[in-house]
């Protein structure tokens, strides 16, 4: 994979989705939007597999599908931060009460070996190391990938994630 993959500067995007809106399954929702990423200029390196797993916080709302995206892209993160709420936006996304279903959910994991602790802007993503459901697909794509702050490799982010267990591969 190296040959093909810089994961030390691959973008790193989390996708989720627990409401299909008009789409028929939030698989379906989320391929749409994976569709629409090389428009906006995020060129898709490898995706994982769509992962399932019980919302959260709450386990009695819809059920989660998720998922992990390396792009390349030759926008600041800024900007594709931008590009990835203008995507929720335009896939349905409203931003309501926190941790609420949502159509769709992208979020800014990495971009590339950036660190920035900025209002707005925090990289790497300040939680997504603790979660399953995002460090699961990405072990998966890129095992080998590093957290740019602790050093650890996803697949041993993935073993010692604390939430979302029970994440799996569909």
């Amino acid at each position: 994979m190296s040959e093909i993959l810089d994961i030390d500067r691959a973008v790193v995007i989390a996708l989720g989705s627990n409401v299909a809106a008009g789409y028929g399954s939030s698989e379906a929702l989320l391929e749409a939007v994976l569709a629409r990423f090389p428009d906006a200029g995020l060129k898709i390196l490898v995706r994982s597999s769509w992962w399932r797993s019980a919302a959260w916080p709450d386990p009695m709302g819809p059920e989660y599908r998720n998922g992990v995206a390396l792009v390349e892209a030759s926008a600041p993160p800024e900007e594709v931060l931008s590009t990835l709420l203008a995507l929720e936006a335009e896939f349905g996304r409203r931003r309501s009460v926190k941790n609420a279903p949502r159509t769709v959910d992208l979020d800014l994991i990495a971009h590339g070996r950036e660190v920035r602790d900025e209002p707005g802007l925090v990289l790497p993503h300040p939680r997504a190391h603790e979660r399953l459901f995002v460090m699961g697909p990405l072990a998966q794509v890129a095992p080998e990938w590093r957290h740019p702050v602790s050093g650890l490799t996803a697949a041993e982010l993935a073993r010692r994630a604390r939430v979302g267990l029970d994440a799996r591969p569909q």
